[in-house]
């Protein structure tokens, strides 16, 4: 079976038993919002230490050694030192609205295909039986194994 890496993934979601799908989306957005308000995206440009890299020579018979080498230039890149902090932001605007992280396991094969089509609109309870059928239109459907 070919996996795409989302699909194949548990599904990583905040959680609050009985709640519609639409609040639990207008809910993260808001969060989302407050997190980057509160903690904004603060990039920094940040550089690799340099490194020496040894030149290795090599005669007919296999002999070989080391003679001299060049200097390779540390990897630039850019970090967002806030990501962190907005992420406990937003898990603690989350929580004061009454949801929790979870990570659902996706279905086995054989129940997703004896499920009937579906998708969640309100979150059920969820016990260690639950899992999660991704639909192709980006929904889904939380499901108990029987």
């Amino acid at each position: 079976m070919v996996c795409l890496a989302s699909a194949c993934a548990p599904l990583r979601t905040y959680y609050a038993e009985g709640v519609s799908f639409a609040t639990l989306e207008h809910d993260n957005t808001r969060c989302d919002v407050l997190a980057l308000r509160d903690a904004p995206v603060a990039t920094v440009v940040r550089q690799d230490p340099p490194r020496f890299v040894r030149r290795r020579h090599c005669d007919s018979s296999g002999q070989c050694v080391y003679r001299g080498g060049i200097w390779v230039p540390g990897e630039v890149y850019t970090v967002d030192v806030n990501a962190d902090l907005r992420a406990r932001v937003k898990g603690q605007c989350m929580a004061d609205r009454g949801y929790r992280p979870v990570q659902i396991p996706t279905c086995p094969s054989g129940v997703a295909d004896a499920a009937p089509p579906g998708r969640t609109t309100i979150l059920p309870t969820l016990n260690e039986n639950s899992c999660v059928i991704r639909n192709q239109d980006g929904s889904f459907q939380i499901v108990t194994r029987g």
